[in-house]
């Protein structure tokens, strides 16, 4: 069991939440790598997750020190990276009591630290400016108790709860430590799925690249009946299956990247190889009720496709699995599952009893490209309406849901991508472990 935090325990007392405030940044001014450049929160579902904590711990009189990481910051101080738009857009937007702080441990924490009041708030720099974040490193995790004068600390972060790293790991081991609200809530909701699931299950597996899910891919597709793939990930399996797929995505850039491609590729085969001769006679219950063997990996059977991701709806075609490879041919790009494709993903996500679903089936940005996961979300909405429990995890997934509309149509939907996916297929997370512990 893992515990949330008691009015008692928190009130006067310095508490260090740790939030995941990953969250997409848009340009509104300036030039990217600029100094003066502007940037601003461009989806605050991570935001939206920890608010019921830090609303918790305000109203209580905690005195409230947030830390998160943004990107990929590799231990280096990055101006795009920065977690002032976060801060802005906290006080600016929600009207919540937080100062920003331009470092995560220093002199200036200690001042502002020092100086904190009873239901007020900081938001400390991005974590990952640091590379003792990352590694764990213990001079690190104690300068951060030293430095904010931390008394409590609360993991707020199940999307970053599958990393053994300092804010995670390193601070719950040295202070007293809890969940916070929604951490709690992700876990009790998966831990239902997973008690007692009902088949057939459907893994739904979409995104750019195979290669940031491939152990949990590996693990689940063991799990599911049926598993549909999209996106960056089907390209990559349908090259590996002998598909020509030209110029489509699969994780990494041929020319530049050789050997990352051959790595993508040979994980890859090695799923299809795994589950080649699995079949499951599927029963969709619907009005034209029907068994039919399918594969336990299910590829597209048509994309649609274009010179570029920007293309116009003139532009896109249509392919079957027989293309013809002429000149003009080699230069486009799979950026979408085909009409076919959807027709056949709906008719099995119909007779699903439980559905994980984390990524996109296509590039989703371009509304030329968006039908695929839009009609996939409509299709997992529907067989929840009609009692299947459906999971859904990952950002971009929670993109496409917020666009259509259909955010309160789900079992759960989580902030977490790689965290859900690891904790669904039996892992053990870190961040998870040290709370129970």
């Amino acid at each position: 069991m893992i515990s949330c935090p008691k009015i008692k325990n928190i009130k006067n007392k310095k508490v260090l939440v740790r939030v995941d405030f990953n969250v997409p940044l848009k340009l509104v001014a300036g030039k990217a790598g600029n100094k003066n450049a502007i940037w601003r929160v461009a989806d605050n579902d991570r935001i939206s997750s920890a608010l019921e904590t830090i609303n918790f711990l305000l109203d209580h009189q905690a005195k409230v020190i947030l830390i998160s990481h943004l990107g990929r910051a590799d231990g280096k101080k990055n101006h795009d990276l920065s977690l002032l738009p976060v801060a802005k857009f906290l006080k600016n937007n929600l009207d919540l009591p937080v100062e920003f702080v331009n470092d995560c441990v220093g002199i200036e924490v200690a001042e502002k630290s020092k100086e904190l009041l009873g239901g007020k708030a900081l938001l400390l720099e991005n974590l990952r400016f640091y590379p003792g974040e990352e590694n764990n490193d213990l001079n690190f995790t104690k300068q951060l108790i030293k430095d904010t004068g931390a008394e409590i600390f609360i993991n707020e972060a199940f999307s970053a709860s599958h990393r053994a790293h300092a804010s995670v790991v390193g601070l719950a081991k040295r202070l007293p430590s809890f969940a916070g609200f929604n951490l709690k809530r992700e876990v009790e909701h998966f831990n239902l799925a997973l008690e007692d699931i009902e088949r057939p299950l459907v893994l739904v597996m979409g995104g750019a690249k195979i290669s940031d899910k491939v152990g949990t891919m590996k693990n689940l597709a063991k799990l599911a009946d049926v598993v549909l793939v999209g996106g960056g990930i089907a390209n990559a399996m349908l090259r590996a299956g002998g598909i020509e797929t030209h110029r489509s995505f699969i994780g990494a850039d041929e020319e530049k990247e050789p050997k990352e491609v051959k790595e993508i590729l040979d994980e890859a085969k090695e799923i299809l190889t795994e589950h080649a001769t699995e079949r499951i006679l599927f029963e969709n219950v619907g009005k034209d009720r029907k068994n039919f063997p399918l594969p336990k990996i299910v590829l597209p059977i048509d994309v649609l496709a274009a010179k570029d991701m920007g293309a116009t709806e003139s532009e896109k075609i249509t392919l079957l699995s027989d293309v013809a490879d002429t000149d003009d041919d080699r230069n486009i790009k799979y950026l979408d599952i085909g009409p076919e494709t959807i027709r056949l993903y709906r008719y099995i996500l119909e007779g699903a009893k439980t559905i994980v679903w984390n990524g996109p089936m296509g590039v989703f940005e371009n509304p030329i490209f968006a039908r695929g996961s839009r009609e996939i979300a409509r299709a997992i909405a529907r067989a929840t309406q009609n009692g299947a429990v459906s999971l859904v995890g990952g950002g971009e997934s929670n993109s496409v849901i917020n666009r259509a509309g259909l955010h309160d149509q789900f079992t759960h939907i989580s902030t977490a991508g790689g965290a859900a996916l690891e904790y669904l297929s039996g892992e053990e997370l870190p961040g998870i472990e040290i709370l129970k512990k």
